[in-house]
């Protein structure tokens, strides 16, 4: 398993969770872009979109499947990655970076406590 920077958290269903201040930046994990092989479309809920912790804020479809991406917190949605609407290839090439899904602010972030670090991340997937 390759990149699993140690300056966010992780959840079960492999999003990534990067809490900056109020807001939050939300990811699929490399090991999720492995999974997934080419990634040919992503939607993602609009800004001014509001959610529950562990709500579907959006869908990643590639050649396989169709995926839905789950927060951890709770919040509403301030910024979608415009960049994936003409090169959803991005999410495979920079999931970490350049790939990120949305931002949120968060309301609730409690659901945070329960994602794992990246090492115990990088346990599971391995």
């Amino acid at each position: 398993m390759a990149n699993v920077p140690a300056d966010r958290v992780y959840s079960e269903t492999h999003e990534w969770h990067k809490v900056e201040g109020d807001v939050l930046t939300l990811g699929i994990t490399q090991f999720a872009v492995d999974q997934l092989t080419d990634v040919t479309y992503v939607e993602m809920k609009k800004p001014g979109f509001k959610f529950k912790a562990g709500d579907v804020v959006g869908t990643v479809e590639s050649v396989k499947t169709t995926s839905d991406i789950y927060c951890a917190a709770g919040g509403e949605v301030i910024e979608s990655n415009a960049a994936l609407n003409d090169d959803p290839g991005l999410l495979n090439r920079d999931p970490h970076g350049a790939g990120w899904l949305v931002k949120i602010r968060v309301s609730d972030a409690s659901g945070l406590s329960k994602c794992m670090d990246a090492g115990k991340y990088q346990a599971q997937v391995h």
